[in-house]
């Protein structure tokens, strides 16, 4: 564990309070026009995802927990999660369908992940900022329609729904923003 001041804290960070870790949502410094300056943090327990907000003094030392971010490779899921591999030294991670959440449908095997965990338990996963993957189903490309602002839903391969350009069909792969499900390009394979 390292001691760093309140006001030092960002968003993603983990702290250790009471035994107990905690994933920083938002942190705020406040400074009153009298008073000393306070620090206003939002954060989430990871144990059982409850929210809690607390204050300290801007120069309060709290106790940051050693994260470790690697990348890891997608095996595959089942019953007990999904599981990944460090490609360095080929360990396997599972990680419970909680910590993946809405992102469980990206993951395709081989996919590079990273992984923030702490003593080998998954805290959270950031995908990659862009994915390919397959138009299986949408409305039939109608002659004469142009590339304007309308446009029509269409079903992916790993079952999300998304909104694309008229001129797109099915069978064509594209490329989709992980973050908001948005269509970025045709893509270039």
């Amino acid at each position: 564990m390292v001691k760093v001041i309140a006001s030092s804290l960002r968003k993603g960070n983990v702290v250790e309070q009471d035994g107990k870790l905690y994933v920083v949502l938002t942190a705020e410094n406040i400074h009153p026009g009298k008073g000393a300056s306070v620090t206003q943090v939002d954060m989430r327990r990871i144990v059982d995802g409850v929210k809690v907000s607390e204050r300290w003094r801007t120069t309060e030392q709290v106790e940051k927990a050693d994260v470790d971010d690697r990348e890891y490779d997608f095996l595959y899921e089942d019953g007990e999660g999904f599981h990944f591999m460090n490609p360095e030294n080929y360990e396997q991670i599972t990680v419970p369908k909680d910590v993946i959440g809405d992102q469980a449908p990206y993951l395709t095997d081989g996919m590079k992940v990273h992984l923030m965990t702490h003593e080998g338990v998954a805290l959270s996963m950031e995908l990659p900022q862009r994915v390919t993957l397959e138009i299986i189903d949408t409305e039939p490309v109608v002659k004469g329609q142009t590339a304007s602002s309308s446009y029509k839903p269409a079903t992916l391969s790993n079952g999300l729904r998304v909104m694309v350009p008229p001129h797109i069909g099915t069978g064509t792969r594209i490329v989709i923003l992980t973050e908001d499900n948005s269509y970025v390009e045709r893509a270039k394979d």
